[in-house]
């Protein structure tokens, strides 16, 4: 058994994520946000798809019960 073999260039390029909030897995580049912009690596790309971080944004801004009232002195 030959370790070139076992391993490809695809197992340390990693393509696809598992999302976690829905748990379903999806293209790196185009369905997670990046989070670090000057860097290349993996790991500055969000562990929640786009999806889920639009979903839960809107949803925090309309449960959001702290509405700015201008103060009535």
């Amino acid at each position: 058994m030959d370790f070139e073999e076992e391993f490809e260039l695809e197992h340390l390029l990693f393509k696809e994520r598992r999302c976690r909030s829905c748990g379903i897995k999806k293209d790196l580049s185009t369905d997670f946000y990046k989070i670090r912009k000057g860097r290349p690596t993996v790991s500055s790309y969000s562990y929640e798809c786009k999806e889920c971080t639009i979903r839960r944004v809107s949803n925090a801004r309309k449960n959001d019960s702290r509405r700015w009232e201008y103060p009535d002195w």
